[in-house]
């Protein structure tokens, strides 16, 4: 019997494809123990850096306090991860009713530094005081008349000894293998950032109506918004005199803007005395009484329940829910109809 040569081409190795990682082994239950217990310590470390600033909390912080509320602009300034939570701190200032930018060393001297003027205060954040981009920013923030408070980790560092005032947060001890990546400073760093942004928050006139203000979307939007600003007024409030027939508040439902599915029924000086539903309008034909002359008053719902202009949507909502009802009537302090708050403009807003 012959035999049947033998292939001897090489065969070709098999190699990785590039991006792909080989996956990892499974760890141990010891390995896995190992990584949670370093976890919760850097939360520790983190943890126990913001707590030991209550202790450093005195006059310095006070005065602080006074120059950003009494500023007409809040500069907040940092390098690298301080950066950000200075980036953060500024927005939470602004959130709050305190006029605030964030100015980037490395961009202030090439013509940034126009975002500051006299009247302004600046906050320079850095752990270690010894930012170059920021230190050589001290004179001209001088010249232009603009005190620089210092939130540093170093009070003899040349941050704070060119600074008006200084926050010191105290030497900390990083939470990282090396001790070198920033985390439990940037932690007292951002802690001592919001102390400063709500002390100031509690020393100045600002409530909710002015956080409305600023905050008109979201969840937070919501939570502030007063019926008034949902409502649906002028035009597009469907109202009919309560002298008038059922067809013509059939048809005030049919051709208002936004065709309501109710009509707010009000007596000669424009106070509220009814309203009048689709619902109201399907029973009437269940029970064959489908008279259009009928007197619209002696069909619609007399005792309407409704809302005040200034009431939080939420409560209106809560309202609405409890009653299983479509559409509130919304009157003034004189009980006269200003408009009508519609189960489909709150779906739309997401209150539903």
């Amino acid at each position: 019997m012959a035999r049947v040569p033998r292939n001897t081409a090489r065969k070709p190795r098999l190699r990785a494809i590039p991006g792909q990682a080989t996956p990892a082994p499974t760890p141990s239950r010891d390995e896995r123990e190992a990584t949670l217990a370093y976890a919760r310590s850097v939360l520790e470390a983190e943890a126990q850096a913001i707590l030991g600033l209550t202790g450093r909390l005195g006059d310095s912080f006070l005065r602080a306090l006074e120059l950003v509320r009494d500023s007409s602009q809040t500069v907040v300034t940092g390098m690298g991860k301080a950066g950000l939570i200075g980036q953060k701190l500024s927005s939470t200032l602004a959130s709050t009713g305190i006029r605030s930018v964030f100015l980037h060393p490395a961009e202030a001297v090439h013509g940034d530094l126009g975002r500051v003027g006299r009247g302004d205060v600046i906050l320079a954040l850095s752990n270690s005081g010894a930012s170059e981009e920021l230190v050589r920013l001290l004179p001209s923030f001088k010249r232009l008349g603009a005190p620089v408070i210092a939130i540093t980790g170093d009070p003899e560092s040349p941050l704070a000894r060119g600074s008006d005032v200084v926050l010191d947060i105290g030497r900390i001890e990083e939470a990282c293998p090396m001790g070198m990546v920033p985390t439990a400073s940037t932690a007292a760093l951002h802690a001592i950032g919001d102390a400063l942004a709500m002390a100031v928050l509690r020393a100045r006139p600002f409530g909710s109506a002015e956080y409305a203000l600023l905050h008109p979307g979201g969840k937070i939007g919501r939570s502030v918004m007063r019926v008034f600003e949902l409502m649906r007024s002028g035009n597009a409030n469907p109202v009919v005199r309560d002298s008038a027939k059922l067809s013509e508040a059939v048809v005030v439902m049919t051709n208002t803007p936004g065709r309501p599915g109710a009509t707010n029924v009000v007596d000669r000086q424009g106070r509220l005395v009814g309203i009048f539903t689709d619902g109201d309008l399907r029973r009437l034909v269940e029970q064959g009484r489908t008279n259009f002359d009928l007197p619209i008053r002696e069909v619609m719902g007399k005792r309407p329940r409704c809302v005040g202009p200034e009431v939080l949507v939420l409560e209106a909502t809560k309202l609405m829910r409890e009653f299983r009802v479509d559409q509130l009537p919304v009157v003034d302090a004189e009980g006269k109809c200003v408009g009508l708050l519609d189960v489909q403009d709150l779906l739309a807003a997401r209150y539903f």
